[in-house]
């Protein structure tokens, strides 16, 4: 599509997307968030057209969805058979190829070297939901610990671990009982901080202290964990904070769920965040990026620790057969070159983007592995308070000129781009953003 880089043909929304944002204003939830008004007729690559010609740069990626980039002509023609051959059965009750090799597949790849078993959903948060009760299920115990800042899903047993924003969980309580929330690790904010950037604000240590004055540790079925923090402002926590977790939970026989639905299948630069760190969780969650943007969830989990009977949990549609098609064409493009793609142009940004704290003021901290990168802005680098503002004046300025980009956090903007980003994507990406943060900061 193009050259690759965005042309932006109409004013912004166009004639054609107005009609749409009319209908859309009347028809559609009002809960959907909606950062700038794009709408999008078709994608290839890393390029995403509207409905009115113009054609943007995407590093949003369907939030971190389309992992090979859209509409990837092996994804397509794998999804093409598939269709032709077996649209749906229902793996709660019968039984089909597919569903088994990519069981077969993911259970090989996932950290750990035990036997494992898999649940397969549509979602990130079903898979969530299927984690927090197998877990319940397996240990029977009642509690969870998760993060502040972190985003496990909106049903309402990942709900409640959810403590991202106010607004997901306003109005909607009471939630689940038992879930406890710490700090995460955030070396950028926290008080003791060291030179190397790393902080001894551990969540560990939080957890230890709840362990001692309010949460009896034998009543904790699991912690629950982002290796890195999505939702919550693609925060990197330091090297041994999941290690030091991870052994916490051993220490008291807590199952560690290790949410991997943003940060997983290759985009930091491995094919799990978790591998950077040398962890195997007893539960893994994947979704997005899974099978490049059709909806597939999978709670993989020591084969010991499933062990639910039939009947006990299941999905209809979850690991339907397209999905699953295109879930194993997904897998072998990331491990053929997506992967190494990712880590060589994830570190060409983050190299890029290193001045930018000490060049650009409102620009506090840059971050992330691979391409989960976040450019964390604030009134001021002395004060660090957030700018929620002037992010989304940067955001929309970004998107007037062909750069799609999301928010996070409090005043975070996170590049995700598909992993089959090229260098001069990147630097025209780079280059709006550095402009936009000029213009804004003026």
């Amino acid at each position: 599509m193009n050259n690759g880089l965005p042309e932006i043909r109409t004013s912004l929304p166009g004639p054609e997307a107005q009609k749409i944002l009319d209908l859309d204003h009347r028809l559609v939830s009002p809960s959907y968030g909606r950062d700038y008004p794009m709408v999008a007729k078709r994608g290839s690559g890393m390029m995403v057209e509207d409905v009115d010609g113009n054609i943007f740069l995407d590093f949003s990626a369907g939030i971190a969805s389309v992992s090979t980039g859209h509409c990837h002509p092996d994804v397509v023609r794998a999804i093409q058979k598939q269709a032709e051959t077996l649209i749906h059965m229902s793996g709660t009750d019968f039984y089909y190829p597919l569903l088994t090799q990519v069981a077969e597949k993911i259970t090989s790849i996932t950290p750990g070297d035990f036997p494992k078993r898999v649940y397969f959903a549509n979602s990130g948060t079903e898979g969530i939901e299927a984690a927090m009760k197998l877990a319940r299920f397996h240990t029977r115990r009642h509690r969870f610990i998760a993060f502040l800042g972190c985003f496990h899903g909106r049903t309402f047993g990942s709900l409640s671990l959810t403590a991202s924003k106010a607004v997901q969980r306003n109005g909607f309580g009471p939630l689940l009982s038992g879930v406890s929330h710490v700090p995460y690790p955030n070396p950028y904010r926290c008080a003791n901080r060291h030179p190397s950037g790393d902080c001894d604000c551990s969540g560990v240590e939080a957890i230890k202290k709840l362990f001692k004055t309010s949460v009896p540790p034998e009543e904790v079925a699991a912690v629950v964990v982002e290796p890195i923090q999505g939702e919550g402002g693609y925060v990197v926590p330091p090297q041994g904070f999941l290690p030091e977790l991870r052994e916490l939970t051993q220490r008291y026989g807590i199952l560690l769920i290790v949410d991997e639905i943003q940060s997983g299948m290759g985009r930091t630069g491995r094919m799990w965040a978790c591998q950077h760190s040398g962890v195997a969780p007893d539960i893994l969650v994947t979704a997005k990026g899974i099978a490049s943007g059709l909806p597939l969830g999978l709670t993989v989990a020591r084969a010991d620790i499933m062990n639910w009977p039939p009947g006990a949990h299941a999905s209809t549609f979850g690991g339907n057969p397209v999905a699953c098609a295109a879930a194993l064409e997904t897998i072998r493009l990331l491990e053929e070159k997506y992967i190494a793609n990712a880590d060589k142009v994830g570190k060409y940004i983050l190299d890029r983007l290193q001045s930018w704290p000490g060049k650009h003021p409102n620009v506090g901290n840059v971050r992330g592995k691979g391409l989960m990168i976040g450019i964390e802005l604030v009134k001021d680098p002395a004060s660090r308070e957030p700018h929620p503002q002037m992010r989304q004046k940067v955001i929309q300025r970004a998107f007037e000129l062909g750069v799609l980009v999301l928010g996070c956090g409090e005043s975070t903007i996170r590049l995700m781009p598909p992993l089959v980003v090229e260098q001069f994507q990147a630097d025209f990406a780079l280059d709006v953003l550095e402009r936009v943060i000029e213009e804004t900061s003026k």
